[in-house]
């Protein structure tokens, strides 16, 4: 038998609710079949709340408080957890934040920015700056270590699923940074691609009309569970997991990525503009153009 994997609740506040989560649990002689028993729940997710891997939906935190006669305590400190998960993002993307570290394939479409996952720290910041006018700095160094911290998605050692992302050429020539760092965020698209990390393909800005030309998307799809669709607007997010709508976008995306170049020919083009930026070819982002 594999020895038990201790947990270590100073980790995190995940880490720390689920570790109590067990105590309790050994405390009243039940495994994790027994406690989950009549919940709609897995043995193998009242496992993963344990180890601080996944949040405690509502309703099981309700039966578990009911099984272990704990007095509403995992109820009233499941929003912690949550709200400690999410931090550095926004409330309505929490459930993406979970779902795209069990998600089989990751398939996104980002017409006007970089995808969060694909960015550099330098780019994150001229967003939010962008946007955040008057935040704090702490606050903006909140965010961008959150968005950097779902980028490990990518690394060697973690259980990478598969990306695929279509961009909008117009990203690649719009130079919201000084040349240098919009050569390193070009840069660090085109190395994810040789170290076959993601895919990636780039829609011509003069494709003409396309299918997604309304909006964004990233849909997840999942071994264990039915895929998913994320839109997001400038201050909101919507998930939409209805089956027959999940259908249509993925139809969508299947034209959209047909009108787009293929992945050898859209590296080329990412280098191509990397080099122009690093060799000054690209237009300077505070360069003034007289209009006629």
């Amino acid at each position: 038998m594999a020895a038990r994997k201790e947990i270590d609740g100073s980790a995190s506040v995940p880490q720390f609710y689920g570790k109590e989560l067990r105590f309790k649990r050994d405390q009243a002689g039940l495994t994790l079949e027994g406690l989950v028993e009549g919940s709609f729940y897995g043995a193998t997710y009242l496992s993963e709340i344990e180890h601080g891997k996944r949040r405690m939906p509502l309703d099981l935190a309700q039966h578990v408080d009911r099984v272990l006669g704990t007095d509403g305590f995992f109820q009233r400190r499941c929003e912690d957890v949550r709200k400690a998960r999410r931090k550095g993002h926004a409330p309505y993307f929490e459930r993406v934040l979970e779902a795209e570290k069990y998600a089989r394939s990751i398939e996104q479409w980002s017409p006007t920015v970089f995808p969060g996952l694909l960015q550099t720290g330098p780019y994150m910041r001229a967003l939010f700056r962008g946007e955040w006018t008057q935040g704090l700095p702490e606050e903006i160094d909140e965010k961008i270590n959150g968005r950097l911290a779902r980028a490990q998605l990518f690394e060697a050692n973690h259980k990478t699923p598969e990306y695929w992302v279509i961009l909008h050429e117009s990203l690649l020539r719009l130079p919201i940074l000084p040349p240098q760092q919009m050569t390193a965020q070009l840069d660090h698209i085109a190395a994810l691609i040789k170290r076959s990390r993601i895919f990636t393909q780039i829609l011509p800005w003069n494709s003409g009309a396309h299918a997604f030309m309304l909006g964004n998307a990233i849909i997840l799809d999942f071994a264990d569970a039915p895929p998913l669709v994320y839109m997001e607007g400038q201050h909101h997010g919507n998930t939409i997991d209805d089956p027959a709508l999940v259908k249509q976008y993925r139809r969508s995306y299947d034209l959209l990525r047909a009108a787009a170049l293929p992945p050898e020919a859209s590296l080329a083009m990412i280098e191509e503009a990397a080099e122009g930026y690093r060799n000054g070819a690209q237009p300077d982002r505070l360069e003034r153009r007289h209009l006629a």
